[in-house]
């Protein structure tokens, strides 16, 4: 198989097992999203840690330890990716995964929104134009709900915070997220800790086969991870960003199709507005890539 189609499919695997998270989730309940969030944690320090000893990398990890500017970046996302995760499991579990599909829809804008107001980039005319779109969206979302998208919202900044700190650390996926479960580990520990001794813990109260499922909560976050790193490696950037949608669409029609969430006629208006808007977006910035590809190959003829 061509490299090109083995990054595709590596691609198409990471974001559809990301889009299908809503169905693991609630096979946890009754804990709540701090438990299972600890226990993600926890498993997934120990996932990480051990796929860290099979490719050893621990060269990585104590390089990691030693930059004081990257250790500082890595652990400002590990808390980040912390409220994303409980937020997100939150939202999942409480019958708001069409909202938690909106967070990841809008997470490519609020990216670029972070960008201008933290990196001082300037936005093209057509990423105005996409920007306006998802602001009215986001007012008319509101207007439904009769309040603001929190949950949406926190998932899109959160994302978009924790990918800043990733971008500029400019660390490996798995070294990086060895080193961000490590962090938040010892708090993880404590309260699945706390929840033990108060009679409150739901790991060994609901069956083997539940117990199970919370030791598979590392292996279901290493796995998408190590599918991206590969098909990352594959694929053009382009490619990239556009399988990024698959994962919002597959929690978008579970929650309207299979947890039978509502959508009144205002929500189906704000949506279609994300949209519109992320079709403009990412044609826009397909096109711009391409004509900067042109002048590149104009640019080294001409020398």
């Amino acid at each position: 198989m061509p490299d090109a189609r083995r990054g595709l499919l590596f691609g198409v695997a990471a974001y559809a097992m990301w889009g299908l998270f809503p169905l693991y989730w609630p096979l946890l309940e009754p804990a709540g999203a701090f438990e299972i969030l600890a226990h993600r944690v926890l498993w997934s320090c120990i996932t990480m840690f051990v796929l860290m000893l099979l490719l050893r990398r621990g060269p990585q990890l104590r390089a990691i330890w030693r930059d004081r500017r990257v250790r500082l970046l890595l652990t400002v996302a590990a808390f980040v990716i912390s409220v994303n995760w409980a937020t997100y499991i939150w939202g999942v579990n409480n019958g708001r995964v069409v909202e938690t599909s909106l967070g990841y829809f809008i997470n490519p804008l609020v990216t670029v929104l972070m960008g201008v107001v933290i990196l001082h980039e300037r936005l093209r005319p057509l990423q105005w134009v996409a920007m306006g779109i998802a602001t009215t969206a986001v007012i008319v979302l509101t207007l439904d709900y009769g309040r603001l998208p929190y949950v949406a919202l926190v998932l899109a900044f959160t994302f978009g915070s924790y990918g800043l700190c990733k971008k500029t650390a400019n660390v490996g996926a798995t070294d990086s997220l060895t080193y961000e479960t490590a962090v938040i580990a010892p708090f993880a520990l404590a309260y699945v800790g706390w929840l033990g001794a108060t009679g409150g813990s739901n790991f060994a109260n609901h069956g083997l086969g539940h117990s199970l499922l919370f030791m598979t909560t590392g292996i279901i976050t290493a796995i998408p991870l190590i599918c991206f790193g590969a098909a990352a490696t594959r694929v053009p950037m382009v490619t990239l960003g556009l399988l990024q949608y698959l994962a919002p669409i597959l929690q978008f029609a579970l929650g309207v199709l299979w947890f039978h969430e509502d959508m009144p006629v205002g929500r189906w208006a704000g949506f279609v507005l994300v949209w519109i808007a992320l079709v403009i977006f990412t044609v826009e910035a397909v096109n711009h890539r391409r004509r900067q590809l042109r002048l590149a190959v104009e640019a080294t003829t001409a020398a």
